[in-house]
């Protein structure tokens, strides 16, 4: 008979693909070194710490998401998804909820509806996701589109990120009164870094950049741990205090102080706080919809390239460059989505740090189960929230965006046809603060110039079909007018 091992080993095809236990141990562990941050981060961005905090974020009745208990459904929601796509869909792609989805629900969705509600919108996304993928839709587009267009959509995703640290650290600032000025934005304040926390950001940037290009294992997470001593450091010597009550010079989201405990049982009263359908009373059948619509694009792309990407640098793609059964691992990541909206973290999604564990030679999904088990125990860690401002976690961002747009080398630049479609992409994403602006624009401007330069019966059926979805989605408020 067949032993444990044996069986483990033949599930999960860790011999067939040139692995064995302990370096799946070990990949699973570097992976979740390497994207924990998103522990810390995601509260930050979806979670406030008292409604009148000057970067709070409440829905339409005042309502806010307490960091805590954000935290720690990020954690669970991490974990078991993480876990479930090992199992389900046996890649070492490690899941987590998604930066850009949940940016979009803070700051444009939450404010229409209440929390519940907008986590709501993200489980029906979910479920259509599923749905596509169930069908074999999902696959079909997956394949359909264009190695050079799954590479730009990477690449801009890249862009938003690194953009949305930037911003969050008070690099990039707005400038006052901006239609009286020559640029919306600019560096710092008044053109200089002129604040301490600014200042704290820059050396995270610089010292996990060090560390990402030494090849340091976990080069995010210390890079986050020695930028948060130093910001202790300095609101100890500076008392710089937070940006509400001393303007742009203070910390942008938390100050960064020293909690009475690091070990706490997780608060997850956030687990089930959802409404399905309240948004399509609160706004009308129409918006919801449009709301799920922009959701599903945004969820449906942003895995495509990514497990493109992790495909190919772990050597599982095939001579297209597309992975085997994908079908199978756009249901599970698909399942994130409704994970996710269920435990009010955001959409789950692929994470892109999950080449930090191929890379130390991870090649199945033996190695997910190892992350979902180490975030489940991080759920324990979540009083860490309270220490870590927003100016040590956002260089995090900078440095995956970076790593992110190197997926550009896969585009052929002197091939205008597709130069410009992949550089709409990669630009529009951060310029318009949407990942599903991005990707709409670069599929319409893909189909248009094919069709204007010979090539419309090479592109694919199904690239009509998006691009035309999506000038739906562009042109819905005239639309709309015409029809009301």
């Amino acid at each position: 008979m067949t032993s444990g091992p044996g069986r483990i080993d033949r599930y999960f095809s860790v011999s067939a693909r040139g692995s064995t236990y302990g370096t799946e141990v070990r990949g699973g562990l570097v992976t979740f070194v390497a994207m924990a941050y998103i522990v810390v981060l995601n509260p930050l961005v979806l979670g406030s710490f008292a409604p009148d905090d000057a970067a709070a974020k409440p829905d339409v009745l005042g309502d806010i998401l307490p960091v805590p208990e954000v935290a720690a459904v990020t954690a669970l929601a991490a974990g078991v998804m993480s876990i479930v796509f090992g199992l389900f869909a046996r890649y070492p792609f490690a899941i987590a909820t998604g930066l850009g989805i949940n940016t979009l629900l803070a700051v444009t969705i939450a404010p229409q509806v209440t929390w519940p509600e907008a986590m709501g919108l993200v489980v029906l996304d979910g479920i259509v996701i599923v749905i596509l993928a169930v069908t074999g839709l999902r696959t079909a587009v997956f394949n359909a589109v264009p190695r050079e267009l799954k590479a730009a959509i990477v690449a801009g995703i890249g862009m938003f990120i690194a953009f949305i640290g930037m911003v969050d650290a008070g690099f990039v600032h707005r400038v006052p009164d901006s239609a009286n000025t020559t640029v919306p934005v600019g560096l710092g304040i008044n053109g200089s870094i002129a604040s301490w926390p600014t200042a704290v950001f820059v050396f995270g940037v610089v010292l996990m950049s060090i560390l990402v290009a030494r090849k340091v294992r976990g080069g995010l997470l210390i890079g986050i741990a020695v930028t948060t001593v130093l910001a202790i450091i300095v609101e100890a010597v500076a008392d710089v205090g937070p940006a509400n009550e001393v303007g742009p010079t203070g910390w942008n989201l938390n100050v960064p102080s020293t909690p009475d405990k690091f070990v706490q049982t997780p608060d997850l009263a956030l687990v089930g706080n959802v409404s399905l359908f309240g948004a399509f009373e609160r706004i009308g059948v129409l918006a919801a919809s449009l709301l799920v619509f922009t959701l599903v694009l945004a969820n449906f792309f942003d895995a495509m390239g990514t497990m493109t990407g992790l495909g190919r640098e772990a050597g599982l793609t095939d001579k297209d460059g597309n992975v085997p059964n994908v079908g199978r691992a756009l249901v599970a990541e698909g399942t994130g989505a409704i994970v996710g909206g269920a435990m009010s973290s955001s959409s789950n999604t692929v994470f892109v740090e999950s080449a930090a564990g191929i890379a130390e030679g991870a090649r199945t999904g033996l190695a997910n189960v190892v992350t979902g088990v180490l975030f489940l125990a991080a759920m324990f860690l979540t009083p860490l929230y309270s220490i870590v401002p927003i100016e040590a976690a956002a260089p995090a961002l900078v440095v995956v965006g970076a790593l992110m747009i190197g997926q550009v080398r896969d585009i052929d630049f002197a091939d205008f046809r597709i130069a410009l479609p992949a550089f709409l992409t990669m630009v529009v994403m951060p310029f318009t603060y949407s990942i599903a602006n991005g990707i709409g624009v670069g599929f319409v401007t893909w189909v248009l110039i094919a069709a204007f330069t010979g090539r419309a019966r090479a592109t694919h059926p199904l690239m009509w079909v998006v691009a035309a979805l999506f000038a739906v989605y562009f042109a819905i408020d005239p639309i709309t007018e015409v029809i009301t």
